[in-house]
Formats: structure tokens, C-alpha cells, sequence
């Protein structure tokens, strides 16, 4: 029988300060807190996360988010089993002050250390949210990092395929610069892309014309940047009018990739013959809801179930990385005062290196 659990989680691979509390029981899974600490407001003179000035301002507001999260949920550390830890990969700076803080907890309260990758936990969320059994298709995509993984266990992720260049949430963001759009550029470009027309202006696939499930978005942007030039030329200027069209154009392309490499991971995922076929997304971009339109289907031309966690799920997040941690923990895994922080950290350890990083650090 499944023994219930409550975790502690703290998340600080990037931009988003988080602690959050979980429990999980037999009859399922509850996020009793959850507290994000975002830094836009400190980024946003400098068009971009600043490593330096969010490694500080995580040291500065992780005990005050943990606090917090534990005030949310009525507990107190005794009422804990467990710490979880985001260990990497990310900004190597924020990743080692979640780690040193849990660190800290950990040995003042005796509890388990569980050090989880990031990217684990955005791969796990489909369980925390609806108990999703493995396997299951998984589609990571935001600002920092996009792949396609076969999820098989806690601990056991089979890549097919991911960017190997630019990220989509960081060519959202980059578009939503070129078009002097606020930040962060997702939902900017989301939200101008409803008053324009997403055949107005042609823009490329990238890697359509390819075998497999690696992707490409560096390319799409400085066509959006080509596109934009020659608008400018004609017009003397900018029509918002374009500019709608530039971003529902932009987006469809995005969009468009997304659902055929999508259709070749199902493709290749279903070969396994899983019990019950399912595509789960996360990731900041999984928030775009043309995306999701496009994703959800692609999964009913192939007849598996759709899964995306609430918005507030799909961002960085503590709960995530709680959860995760008790899964590890299921498993048997342990950390102790050696844990290390890692600015990268695949979670298919025998597929190739990506290429890129991604404005958000190596994630992959």
C-alpha cells in the first residue's frame, strides 16, 4: 500500500522563487501550498534574466517563501517527511541557493534531502495532477527548453527528439522585442495574435522537411525579423494592423511544428502499445492556447487522451518539484550534504547532447 507523504518543495532554477507543500496519499495527490516569488520587475531593464541579480534575490526570498508555503498549509516542519530540492539543471547561481537553503532545513530538522531535476518535475506534473500512468508522451515546452520524452518511471525518460537551437518561449520572446511588445513575450504575442490573421504573412516550418522529432525556432524568428524589415519599408512603419498579423502568423508557425513533430512522437510512442495512449504537455509556453488547440487535435486524430496541468502548474513552481520528490523518495532515493547543483542535467542520459541553450541556461 502507497504511504502517504507530505514534501516540502523549494524551486529556484531561473526567475520564479517557489516553495510549495504537497501530500500524497493512496486516494491521490493534494497541493496544500504553493508561493511564487517572480523577479520581472528586477529583469526588466535589462530585456532579460540577469543570472547575478536572480541568484541574490533567491537567497534573499527563499526562507520568506518557505515560510509562508508552510503558514499556507498549517504544518511545520515536524509535520514534514521530506525535503525536495530543485539540483538542476538552470542559472547555477539560483540552483545553489535552493539547494544550500534545503540543505540547511534538512539537517536542522533531520528530515530526507531529495535533490529533484527541473526538468523531472515538469515531466512528473501529469502524475501530481491526474495520477497519469507511465507510459506517457511528454512535451516540454517553454522558455528554456523543448523535447519530446517517453516517460517510463520517476527516474527513466526515453528523449525522441528536441530543439536544437532556440527554445519557443525564447523565440516568443524575442519576437514579442523585435515587435516592441512587453515582456515576458509569450502572452504579449498570444494576446496580439487574436486581432490578426495567421495567414497573412508566410513564414517557415523549420525541419518540416526532415525525418524524426528535432526542432528549430532560431530560424522562424529572424524570418519574423525579415518580414517585419519589409513591412517597415513599405508602410514607413510599423501598422499595428501588421504587427497583429506578424504575431498570428508567427504563432501559427510555432503552432504547426509543434503538431506535426507531435504526430511523429505519437507515432513512435505508440509503437510501444501503451494500455492507455496520453500526451501531456508543461512548460510556459503549454499556457498558449492555440498550442494546446493544435496539440489536443493531433491526440484525437490518434485517438490518446490530451493532458496539460493548470497555468499555474505549467510555469516554474515548487509543487512540482515536491512531488517529484516523493516519487524519488518512493523509490528509494536519498541525497545528502553532498548534494551539488548542476547547471545541466538530461534526463535521458543515453541520448546525444541538443544543441543550444536557450535565454534561460542549458537545461537540456
Amino acid at each position: 500500500m502507497t504511504q502517504t507523504l507530505t514534501f516540502l518543495g523549494l524551486e529556484s532554477s531561473c526567475d520564479d522563487t517557489a516553495a510549495a507543500v504537497v501530500r500524497s496519499t493512496p486516494d491521490g495527490n493534494e497541493i496544500l501550498s504553493s508561493v511564487v516569488a517572480g523577479q520581472t520587475e528586477l529583469h526588466a531593464p535589462f530585456g532579460g534574466v540577469v543570472p547575478e541579480i536572480a541568484a541574490r534575490a533567491h537567497a534573499e526570498k527563499l526562507d520568506l517563501c518557505v515560510e509562508e508555503a508552510l503558514e499556507q498549509a498549517g504544518i511545520d516542519l515536524d509535520g514534514l517527511d521530506g525535503i525536495a530540492v530543485t539540483a538542476g539543471p538552470g542559472l547555477i547561481g539560483g540552483v545553489m541557493s535552493g539547494v544550500m537553503c534545503a540543505k540547511g532545513l534538512a539537517a536542522g530538522s533531520g528530515l530526507p534531502l531529495i535533490g529533484v531535476n527541473h526538468l523531472a518535475g515538469h515531466a512528473l506534473t501529469p502524475r501530481l495532477t491526474d495520477n497519469l500512468p507511465f507510459p506517457y508522451l511528454m512535451l516540454l515546452v517553454s522558455g528554456g527548453h523543448c523535447q519530446f520524452l517517453i516517460a517510463k518511471g520517476p527516474e527513466e525518460f526515453t528523449r525522441l527528439g528536441g530543439t536544437i537551437d532556440d527554445a519557443p518561449g525564447e523565440a516568443f520572446d524575442k519576437v514579442a522585442k523585435l515587435l516592441a511588445l512587453p515582456q515576458p513575450g509569450g502572452p504579449a504575442v498570444e494576446a496580439e495574435a487574436a486581432k490578426g490573421d495567421p495567414k497573412a504573412i508566410s513564414l517557415p516550418r523549420p525541419l518540416l522537411d526532415r525525418p524524426g522529432c528535432d526542432m528549430s525556432f532560431s530560424g522562424l524568428k529572424t524570418a519574423v525579423l525579415r518580414a517585419r524589415d519589409q513591412i517597415i519599408a513599405q508602410y514607413g512603419g510599423l501598422p499595428r494592423t501588421k504587427r497583429a498579423d506578424l504575431c498570428a502568423s508567427f504563432q501559427a508557425a510555432v503552432a504547426d511544428v509543434l503538431a506535426e513533430k507531435s504526430r511523429r512522437a505519437l507515432r513512435e510512442y505508440l509503437t510501444s502499445a501503451p494500455q492507455h495512449p496520453a500526451l501531456a504537455v508543461a512548460g510556459g509556453v503549454a499556457a498558449n492556447t492555440a498550442i494546446r488547440a493544435s496539440l489536443e487535435t493531433v491526440c484525437g486524430e490518434f485517438g490518446a487522451q490530451f493532458l496539460a496541468p493548470p497555468l499555474r502548474l505549467c510555469t516554474d513552481n515548487a509543487a512540482m518539484i515536491a512531488y517529484a520528490g516523493i516519487e524519488r523518495f518512493r523509490a528509494g532515493a536519498r541525497d545528502g550534504m553532498d548534494l551539488a547543483a548542476r547547471p545541466r542535467w538530461p534526463l535521458d542520459k543515453t541520448a546525444p547532447a541538443l544543441l543550444g541553450s536557450g535565454k534561460k541556461g542549458a537545461k537540456a
